[in-house]
Formats: structure tokens, C-alpha cells, sequence
């Protein structure tokens, strides 16, 4: 079934203005992550990070190479935010586990990117429930296949 034009149009627009929005949340996120120097790919990683986490884990919810988290390990070691532990049930698995420091940085990093955020701003309480509403709806949506 072919959509009407207005409707195509309508879903052309959309996606624009959420492409729009996800570059603006890109762009703060690279500014925060500049802020707190760290690479916006660690920044992700420390938001993550809530507990010890099995570095192939993490690459899995990151969507990246495990010679890339390898990378993030090492520069959050170097910079004091993280540590490379054993894991309790299987020695030959390396957890990444948050220094405290790392905790602060991953709490003042998050705080100061939600509060950057366009709906934070522009939105009402109300009118931020019903956006968490849809956006989960439409992450949640299956996805078809093909």
C-alpha cells in the first residue's frame, strides 16, 4: 500500500527533525565529553558503566570491536577512571570496574549533558512524559525484517 503524499512528506519531516535532534545531542555530547576530557567514546562507555562489567559486554552494548574496548580500557586506566579486574566466575574474563573517581566524573558528566539536553529546556514535565512515552514505543517497535 502506497502512502499518500501528505503522508510521505509528513514522515520525510520527521525523520528530518529527528535527525536534526540526534546531531544537536551528538554535538553536546562531544562538548561534554571535551569538558571532562575524555573522548565521547569513553564518556559512553562511563555512562554504562554502572557496576563491574565484562569488557565483551560492554563492547556488545556499544556496538563496537573488542580491540576498541580494549582502547577505551586503557585510556580510562590512564586517566584513573576505571580499572581492569578478573572476574569472580571465570579468571580468563576481564571486568572494567569504575574508580571512585570515575563514578564522580560518570555523575558530573551525566548531570552536565541532561542538563544541555533540548527537552530539559524547551519541554514541560508533562510534555517530557509523553516524549519518554513515544520514544520508547518506537524503540520498542519490532524492527522488519529484510
Amino acid at each position: 500500500m502506497t502512502a499518500s503524499p501528505e503522508v510521505s512528506r509528513l514522515d520525510q519531516e520527521i525523520f528530518d527533525a529527528m535527525a536534526g535532534l540526534i546531531t544537536k545531542i551528538l554535538a553536546q555530547a562531544e562538548i561534554v565529553a571535551e569538558r571532562f576530557a575524555v573522548p565521547v567514546f569513553c564518556a559512553k562507555a562511563l555512562h554504562m558503566l554502572d557496576t563491574s562489567m565484562a569488557m565483551k559486554e560492554l563492547g556488545r552494548r556499544m556496538g563496537c570491536d573488542p580491540s576498541f574496548v580494549t582502547s577505551i580500557a586503557d585510556t580510562l586506566e590512564k586517566r584513573g577512571l576505571a580499572t581492569r579486574e578478573p572476574s569472580a566466575g571465570d579468571r580468563r574474563i576481564k571486568n572494567l570496574v569504575l574508580s571512585p573517581e570515575g563514578l564522580a566524573v560518570k555523575q558530573r558528566l551525566e548531570a552536565d549533558l541532561l542538563s544541555r539536553m533540548p527537552w530539559t529546556r524547551v519541554l514541560d514535565e508533562a510534555e517530557r512524559v509523553c516524549l519518554l512515552g513515544l520514544v520508547r514505543k518506537m524503540t520498542e517497535a519490532p524492527v522488519p525484517a529484510g
